[in-house]
């Protein structure tokens, strides 16, 4: 089982059909080759049927036990909550399948320690965390642009994850199994600035933050703005915005600045090259989701795992940089909620 020939396809599994589920499913039935999506899981039956008439997804299953259990599955895509993610991979492995799983690993630092044991008995099969923004085509040129010296030596990262205000306020509802604004939307941002930097151990963090318009954050500890310092081995610094309340749209942006330049990723969230010029000066429409701005990398980061499963190639990100993200997001909350800075010397990086 998972011995690919030439011409193989990978038979994917996807479990969890929800909105971002559903974006992960059309990916993988029309725009990802190699892959074969041949299974849907979900407790929810209007999902299956959804799968079932939108994809032609004829293998269905209400329970996660039953899609492991399918000989012709290869490998799972868990689109789930992520409170259920350790215990998911570690189920697939021991059924023989590779796992792509979405961010973050855990909320919890003992959980991604597990799944990190557990993978290692299991060397043969592929496990990914989709931090898609690796993935994306300019934030890989960044990263060759760095790594050539193009900006000298990488010192410090200034990065933002900031969501379009939803007056609705799905994330406050979401809040209470988030882990917080910190793990939810600046995992991103932490993986991006351990990537473009190096991967540098942390050695201490502080963080801060407020609520701006959604109260209701506050039963949860939570808050819809706040911002971080992350300072590595080295010398070398991370700066962090987050938010869940901006007017125009999904802002995401990264600055790394060296000794001999800076570069800058999404300066200006626009939608496309249109620019409108009238009274109220020049503008352009901006990107209204994370799913619109980075809608070719999930394609790509699909595209990478599928090709590592038939190639049985290494993968671009390892279990132990998700636990790293998830490492410094905790250490992120614990100092928003305390109000002091938080040091790594108590807890060293794992080798």
């Amino acid at each position: 089982m998972n011995s690919f020939s030439a011409g193989d396809s990978v038979r994917i599994g996807i479990v969890g059909l929800g909105r971002l589920g559903r974006r992960h499913a059309e990916n993988l039935a029309t725009r990802v080759s190699g892959a074969r999506l041949v299974a849907a899981c979900s407790p929810i039956a209007d999902e299956r049927r959804a799968a079932r008439d939108a994809l032609g997804i004829e293998r269905l299953y209400d329970t996660y036990e039953a899609m492991l259990a399918d000989p012709e599955v290869d490998a799972v895509f868990l689109v789930t909550p992520t409170s259920l993610h350790p215990d998911q991979i570690i189920a697939a492995l021991h059924a023989g399948k590779h796992v792509f799983c979405e961010k973050p690993l855990s909320l919890e630092l003992e959980a991604c320690e597990r799944v990190v044991a557990e993978a290692k008995r299991f060397p043969h099969l592929k496990t990914l965390i989709g931090f898609v923004r690796r993935f994306d085509a300019s934030y890989r040129d960044a990263f060759e642009k760095i790594r050539s010296g193009r900006i000298g030596k990488a010192f410090m990262v200034r990065s933002q994850t900031c969501d379009k205000n939803d007056p609705d306020g799905f994330f406050v509802r979401f809040a209470p199994t988030s882990g917080g604004i910190f793990l939810d939307c600046s995992v991103h941002d932490i993986d991006l600035a351990r990537w473009l930097l190096g991967n540098p151990k942390p050695t201490r963090v502080y963080a801060t933050g407020t609520i701006a318009l959604h109260p209701g954050l506050a039963e949860s500890q939570d808050v819809d703005n706040g911002v971080a310092i992350v300072e590595f081995e080295g010398g070398k610094l991370a700066v962090f915005y987050a938010s869940r309340t901006m007017a125009h749209g999904h802002d995401t942006s990264t600055e790394v600045i060296g000794t001999a330049g800076a570069l800058n990723v999404g300066r200006n969230p626009r939608a496309n090259r249109v620019e409108i010029a009238d009274e109220h000066g020049i503008s352009n429409e901006c990107t209204p989701t994370f799913y619109e701005r980075f809608a070719d990398a999930f394609v790509t980061e699909a595209q990478v795992f599928v090709d590592a499963v038939r190639g049985n190639e290494p993968l671009p990100i390892t279990l132990q940089d998700a636990l790293e993200a998830t490492r410094i997001g905790i250490a992120l909350r614990e100092s928003q909620l305390s109000g002091q800075a938080i040091t790594f010397d108590a807890v060293p990086a794992l080798a």
